[in-house]
C-alpha cells in the first residue's frame, strides 16, 4: 500500500500527511551523516567539513572510524556536536578480548556524549559464520559489549547498536534482543530507515519504535520511495530529504506522537551530488518539516 505508514492514524491523519512534507516534526537535534559529505575535498578536511554544516544549520555530524583529537577538535571549534562514530565490527568466539583501539577510543571521547555507533556485521563460532539475526551468537557476544559497556561507562561514553542489511545485527529486533540482555543504561539502539525499508519492507514502523523507545538512542532519515522497498536499490531508499515517495512525515509524527527527543540524523550514502546541494535540500526538506 503506498501509506502503510500511517495505517494507525485512520482517515483524517490521512488527509494531513497526504504529501511527504505536511507533517510537523518533533524538536530533535538534526545531525548529517558524513556519507552525506562526498565531495573529495570535504572527505579530506574535517574544518570544511564542519563549517559547511554550521553554514547550513546542522547541529552536528555522524562521524565514522577511530577519530583523531584533530578531527574532534574541528567540530569544536564550529560549536557542532560529534554526535557518534560508526564502527563495523567482527566478533570471534576465538577472540574474546576488546582491541585495544577501540579502547583507546573510548578514552578520546570522554566527556565528548559521541556515541559508538555499532554495527555488528561478522559473528563466528567455531570458525563457522552464523546467519544475520541468528540468536546462537548471543551467548559470545553479549559478554564482550557487558564488557565494552563498563568500559565506556567509566568514560561516559554511550554504545549504539547500528541495524544493517546483510550484518549479524540486520534488524531493529535483533539490536533490541541484544540491548536487553546486556541491560546496561549506555546500551542502545538505533533505527535506521533505509536498512528498515530494505529488510522489513514498507510496512508500519510504529510497533517497533514503540518497543524501541526505551533504548532508542539514534534513528535516521532520508528520501525514500514507498512500495516493494526489499526489491529496490539503494539509489530509490536513499535519497535527499523531500524526495520520493515515502512518507517521511508521518515517520516523523510517530517519533514526536512518542515523545521521542533523541537526535535525527541524515543519511546521504551514495546520492550523486555535491555536498552543498544534497545536504542544503535536506536542511530546507527538514525545516518545512518542523
Amino acid at each position: 500500500m503506498k501509506h502503510s505508514i500511517l495505517w494507525q492514524f485512520g482517515g483524517a491523519a490521512f488527509l494531513l500527511l497526504g504529501s511527504p512534507m505536511s507533517a510537523a516534526a518533533p524538536a530533535n537535534p538534526f545531525f548529517a551523516m558524513n556519507t552525506g559529505l562526498s565531495d573529495s575535498k570535504l572527505r579530506s578536511s574535517a574544518d570544511d567539513q564542519a563549517a559547511l554544516l554550521k553554514e547550513l544549520g546542522y547541529a552536528g555530524i555522524g562521524a565514522s572510524g577511530y577519530l583523531s583529537g584533530e578531527y574532534l577538535a574541528a567540530f569544536d571549534r564550529q560549536g557542532l556536536k560529534v554526535f557518534n562514530t560508526y564502527l563495523t565490527l567482527d566478533f570471534d568466539s576465538a577472540k574474546p578480548e576488546l582491541e585495544a583501539k577501540l579502547k583507546d577510543l573510548v578514552s578520546r571521547l570522554k566527556g565528548r556524549d559521541t556515541a559508538l555507533w555499532l554495527a555488528i556485521a561478522n559473528v563466528s563460532r567455531g570458525g563457522a559464520k552464523l546467519r544475520p539475526s541468528d540468536p546462537a551468537g548471543d551467548e559470545f557476544v553479549v559478554p564482550r559489549l557487558l564488557e565494552l559497556a563498563e568500559f565506556a561507562r567509566a568514560s561516559g561514553v554511550r554504545i549504539a547498536l547500528y541495524p544493517h542489511l546483510g550484518s549479524w545485527v540486520e534488524r531493529v529486533d535483533d539490536a533490541l534482543r541484544l540491548v536487553e540482555k546486556v541491560n546496561r543504561p549506555n546500551v542502545g539502539a538505533t533505527f535506521n530507515l533505509c536498512h528498515w525499508l530494505k529488510v522489513e519492507g514498507d510496512r508500519d514502523p510504529k510497533p517497533v519504535l514503540k518497543a524501541a523507545l526505551p533504548h532508542l538512542f539514534f534513528v535516521t532519515i532520508n528520501g525514500a520511495d514507498n512500495g516493494d522497498t526489499r526489491t529496490m536499490n539503494w539509489k530509490r531508499l536513499i535519497q535527499p530529504l523531500g524526495d520520493g515517495s515515502y512518507e517521511v512525515g508521518g515517520l516523523l509524527r510517530i517519533l514526536k506522537e512518542l515523545n521521542y527527543s533523541g537526535p535525527v540524523g541524515f543519511q546521504g550514502f551514495g546520492i550523486q551530488d555535491d555536498s552543498r546541494t544534497i545536504l542544503g535540500k535536506t536542511m530546507a526538506a527538514w525545516r518545512q518539516l518542523e
